[in-house]
């Protein structure tokens, strides 16, 4: 099973990723980690680390897709987690890989935002990584990217959930529906149909 976790910088998706390597005992793959390598291996990998999330996306995304069918045809478990797996990347993987693939994006409403942003946002945005630098966005640059991500997730029908009040309530529903899957998963190659 691979597990994809994507969702604006900031959402929890490496703290997610973590918290299920130790539940499930799966390896993760953090592609800011990925991105960074490419980049000091090669610097004219046809990109920057500050070059946008989409052209990021896009030069990763063959790399990623590589990886996610490698792990399925060696019948191996993997997470990755990052804001480069964008929602039209799921429809990208061909369907004999697709039932072996679990994607969740998370957002926040904007009455999150509002309520959170330097508190539970900004507060915690070093949680798992350490990130150089202020959060240069601000509150409005960041109810804009996730209005714009909602809609993106929601128009090509992508699993999205959004947080809107209390975040450790409702990533509860994201963690549900992962085992949820991982049952699914594990059932269908033991042919419990």
């Amino acid at each position: 099973m691979v597990i994809l976790i994507s969702g604006i910088s900031s959402t929890g998706k490496t703290s997610m990723a973590q918290k299920l390597l130790e539940k499930y005992n799966f390896p993760y793959l953090s592609i800011d980690h990925l991105k960074m390598g490419l980049y000091r291996g090669k610097e004219d990998c046809g990109f920057t680390p500050t070059d946008s999330n989409e052209l990021i996306g896009e030069k990763l995304w063959p790399v990623l897709k590589g990886i996610i069918m490698t792990n399925i045809e060696n019948n191996q478990n993997l997470i990755i987690e990052g804001c480069y797996i964008l929602p039209h990347h799921v429809n990208d993987i061909k369907p004999e890989y697709a039932n072996e693939i679990t994607s969740v994006f998370l957002g926040f409403s904007s009455n999150y935002i509002r309520e959170n942003f330097e508190s539970n946002i900004i507060g915690h945005r070093n949680a798992i990584e350490t990130r150089g630098g202020q959060e240069e966005r601000t509150m409005s640059d960041f109810i804009a990217e996730h209005n714009d991500f909602r809609e993106k997730c929601l128009d090509l029908n992508v699993n999205y959930f959004e947080v809107d009040r209390d975040y450790e309530q409702e990533i509860k529903k994201v963690y549900h529906y992962l085992d949820k899957q991982k049952i699914k998963v594990e059932d269908d190659k033991a042919g419990n149909n």
